[in-house]
C-alpha cells in the first residue's frame, strides 16, 4: 500500500525520526507534526490517507484531535498510547480511532497496522492491493490512480480524492456534505458548488477513456441531496 499520505503527529522528535524514515523506506509520503496545532494546519492542508497521532501532545490532548479530525472526515487514525493505559486506548477507540499501537513498538507492527487500516479505508470491494474495480474502472487507493479498461485517467488530487470517497461507498448514497468535509474539511461543508464542478470533471475525463460507454451512468445525482456510485451496469 506504498504510496499513501501519512501525518505522523509525535512531539517526541526522536520517535517521529524513526517513524518517518521507516515509512518513508517503505514508499509511503510523510508529513511529521510535533504538536495540536502544527497537527490540525497539516490535517488541513494535506488530507492525509492515514494519520498516526501520539496522544500525549504537549498543547493539547490528543483525544481533541482525534475528536476534530474523526467529524470531519472517515480518515484511518491509528493512535498511539503509553503501555497498560487501557482507559485511554478505550475512550480513543469510542471517539474514533481506527486502531492502536502501545509504546514501545516495533516498526514491524506498525506497519502492519498501517497496511491492513488502509486496505479496511478502501472499502469492502477493495482487492489486497487497496484497489477498487468498478467493471472497466480501477481506482487504486493507494498509489493515487485511476484506469479505465487499461487506460490511465489523470485527476487532479482533489478530483481524485471525490472519486475515492465515492467508490469506497459504492451503492451507497454520500451527501453532499459528507462528501465535502471528508475532501475539503468543517469548513466547507456548505460549499455545494465545489462539488458540482468537481463531479463534472471525474464525469468528462472518465469519459474520454471509456469506449465502451460502460461508464456513462457511473456517478449518479441525487438532485438536493449527494451522489452515489451506481456501478458499470447502470442504466438509468
Amino acid at each position: 500500500m506504498s504510496g499513501s499520505a501519512i501525518l505522523v503527529v509525535e512531539d517526541d522528535a526522536s520517535t517521529s525520526t524513526s517513524v518517518a524514515r521507516s515509512l518513508v523506506a517503505h514508499g509511503y509520503r510523510v508529513v511529521e507534526a510535533g504538536d495540536a496545532e502544527s497537527a490540525r494546519r497539516e490535517w488541513e492542508r494535506q488530507r492525509p490517507d492515514l494519520v498516526i497521532l501520539d496522544l500525549g501532545l504537549p498543547d493539547a490532548d490528543g483525544l481533541v484531535v482525534l475528536r476534530s479530525m474523526r467529524r470531519e472526515a472517515t480518515t484511518p487514525i491509528l493512535v498511539l498510547t503509553a503501555r497498560g493505559d487501557e482507559r485511554v486506548k478505550v475512550s480513543a477507540l469510542d471517539q474514533g480511532a481506527d486502531d492502536y499501537v502501545t509504546k514501545p513498538f516495533g516498526m514491524a507492527e506498525l506497519h502492519a497496522r498501517i497496511r491492513a487500516l488502509l486496505r479496511r479505508a478502501a472499502g469492502p470491494s477493495a482487492d489486497e492491493a487497496g484497489a477498487v474495480s468498478l467493471g472497466v474502472l480501477r481506482v487504486d487507493i493507494a498509489r493515487h490512480t485511476v484506469e479505465v479498461d487499461g487506460t490511465a485517467v489523470r485527476l487532479t488530487p482533489r478530483e481524485f480524492e471525490v472519486l475515492k470517497v465515492l467508490v469506497t461507498h459504492a451503492g451507497r448514497l454520500v451527501t453532499h456534505g459528507r462528501l465535502l468535509r471528508a475532501v475539503w474539511g468543517n469548513a466547507y461543508s456548505e460549499e455545494g458548488h465545489y462539488l458540482h464542478v468537481y463531479v463534472s470533471q471525474i464525469r468528462r475525463k472518465i469519459a474520454a477513456a471509456d469506449r465502451s460507454g460502460a461508464l456513462r451512468h457511473l456517478i449518479v445525482s441525487e438532485p438536493g441531496v449527494g451522489y452515489r456510485i451506481s456501478g458499470p451496469e447502470a442504466s438509468t
